[in-house]
């Protein structure tokens, strides 16, 4: 389940950095879900938390005026993965089960990837599709996910693993059923 969380917490942090941060840190501080060993109990300080709670409002309205939307992505851009791998081998233990090198570099990767394809395309995608009005409700709608999906990895694993399955399972069928139509059409 630790191995499950870790991913999780990690890919929400490429939608935003202190969701997964500040979910870990009050679950720990609150809970016994998430134990975290030294150095990341660190994490459930107040003075951490309280900069996390300040960090966070800070991305949400960064996030939602145009043109400072971009710069933002640009800062996130070293912030988000940095933020994956602290949250990866901080959550349950996961350094005491994996060396700690390799669970940040999983870490790195894993929120550098979801990062990348939301600043690198979704975004852009969206940015010119609607002239930039759909961009503060795909926000939005990113840090809903964030944090549903953090305290998700935080509080039930295992649903986590389930919705990644379907998740490709959905890719893999419309990927099939874009080649099939484009193979159609190609025959006509």
């Amino acid at each position: 389940m630790d191995i499950l969380t870790a991913f999780g917490l990690s890919a929400s942090a490429g939608l935003n950095a202190y969701i997964p941060l500040l979910v870990v840190a009050l679950t720990a501080r609150f809970t016994n879900l998430i134990e975290l060993s030294s150095p990341w109990d660190t994490l459930e300080s107040w003075w951490v938390i309280g900069a996390l709670v300040a960090l966070s409002l800070v991305e949400f309205f960064a996030d939602k005026v145009p043109a400072v939307n971009h710069i933002n992505d640009v800062i996130q851009t070293f912030v988000r993965p940095t933020a994956g791998a602290i949250v990866f081998a901080a959550s349950a233990q996961v350094v005491s089960d994996v060396q700690p090198a390799l669970a940040m570099i999983l870490g790195l990767l894993v929120a550098g990837s979801v990062h990348a394809v939301k600043a690198a395309a979704v975004r852009p995608a969206v940015t010119a599709a609607t002239g930039g009005a759909g961009n503060v409700p795909v926000s939005i709608a990113e840090d809903v996910v964030s944090t549903v999906l953090s305290i998700l990895a935080a509080i039930a694993p295992v649903i986590i693993a389930c919705v990644l399955v379907l998740i490709t399972a959905w890719i893999i069928w419309f990927t099939w059923r874009r080649v099939n139509a484009s193979r159609a059409t190609k025959n006509f």
